[in-house]
């Protein structure tokens, strides 16, 4: 991002985009200008409105897939609808940072970051200024013969960003790239903007992470108790939306390996698991013999979740019958959380796939069954032969 970002005087915009690295004089003014203290913002009467609204966006992250409604806005045309947009963000962000939840940290994240990428992909007359807050450069074209406008982003942003975002689109090889700037074509139904909208989606993401990372580290345990009511509100209703136990299937859980472990309790807690995690997840799914619908639900929780999109993401895998990375491949993606020592089967020299630790995994406790039974009837024998010589000697 650049370090010193394009000046944006317009309020509506600011109070719009409160995350905007611009916005942040405008909120702070809000406050000072309006004689507001952080102990106003949580009891003062007369901001009912901002809390309500802080409220709704929380909820919103937490309860819809799709993250915050970009439809549920106030009228930011006045200076007091401004203020309440401005202002219900901060309430939000401080809510969160009180709880010092991770879960809620993420949800919350993904649901701004949404609702940006919504509105960054309609808002033509400020599209440029936003892009330049969160992007080395980009350049624009009008396409011949029409009035659609094709952007160009440098392919450093681009190469840095798009291995947050899944599907082909979004691999280098299949973008037009001249001279070290990457073209941005319209694709699914969606324009040149709102694709690049998609990629300025991930700065915001990070930037709101980075910040907030920064308030909870400063943040005393006095300040985060003068939000106890509405983090009890907002956790609770987080705990009734996250399931707490994974589905059991066909595979005992005790026997998963690791890796895929990790995988599912990661997005069961919303935090945003990469590609690669992603597509093992799946194809290791399939392996275990769990259905196309279990499979799916396992990203239920995630802080990027599309119903639609991951049914036709899981089906694919299933039709193609992906194989499931091996343990070389998931330590180069950043997905194998064992180090050496964690797990004594993980160390053997002949471990090198996921799919080996499982059938050790099972064989094991077929052995262990087995020889329990066996003991459980052996036992059973000494006490009938037992109770045999018993009665015969009474006899």
């Amino acid at each position: 991002m650049p370090l010193t970002p394009p000046v944006i005087e317009d309020e509506s915009v600011l109070a719009r985009y409160p995350f905007l690295p611009q916005s942040r004089d405008y909120i702070r003014a809000q406050l000072s200008d309006n004689g507001i203290t952080v102990e106003g913002l949580i009891e003062e009467p007369w901001m009912e409105d901002i809390r309500r609204r802080g409220s709704l966006r929380l909820v919103e992250s937490v309860v819809h897939s799709e993250g915050v409604d970009s439809a549920t806005t106030v009228d930011i045309s006045s200076d007091v609808g401004r203020m309440t947009e401005a202002l219900s963000f901060l309430h939000a962000m401080l809510v969160v940072c009180a709880s010092f939840e991770d879960r809620l940290l993420n949800r919350w994240v993904e649901g701004e970051a949404s609702r940006a990428d919504q509105l960054f992909g309609i808002d033509s007359p400020n599209f440029d200024t936003i892009a330049r807050t969160y992007l080395s450069d980009i350049r624009s074209e009008a396409m011949p013969g029409t009035t659609e406008i094709v952007y160009h982003v440098p392919m450093v942003d681009f190469l840095e960003l798009c291995p947050k975002i899944t599907g082909k689109y979004w691999r280098l090889v299949n973008r037009p790239v001249e001279a070290g700037w990457v073209r941005m074509d319209p694709a699914s139904g969606e324009t040149s903007q709102q694709r690049t909208a998609r990629l300025l989606k991930e700065r915001v993401r990070q930037s709101l992470t980075t910040e907030c990372a920064d308030r909870m580290a400063k943040m005393d345990d006095a300040f985060a108790g003068l939000f106890a009511d509405p983090v009890d509100r907002i956790l609770g209703l987080l705990s009734e939306r996250v399931t707490a136990e994974m589905p059991m299937s066909a595979a005992v859980r005790e026997d998963w390996p690791p890796c895929f472990e990790s995988a599912v309790a990661e997005l069961a807690q919303g935090i945003n698991v990469n590609h690669t995690g992603r597509v093992f997840l799946a194809a290791m799914s399939r392996a275990m013999g769990h259905t196309p619908e279990l499979t799916a639900s396992f990203f239920e929780n995630a802080p990027d979740y599309n119903a639609e999109t991951t049914s036709y993401q899981v089906a694919h895998i299933y039709e193609r019958q992906y194989t499931p990375h091996g343990c070389s491949a998931l330590k180069t993606g950043a997905r194998c959380p064992v180090s050496h020592g964690d797990d004594r089967l993980c160390d053997q020299e002949w471990m090198t796939h996921p799919l080996k630790y499982l059938r050790a995994k099972q064989r094991r406790r077929y052995q262990d069954e087995s020889l329990a039974q066996a003991a459980d009837e052996s036992a059973e024998r000494t006490e009938g032969a037992s109770e045999a010589s018993d009665k015969a000697d009474s006899s």
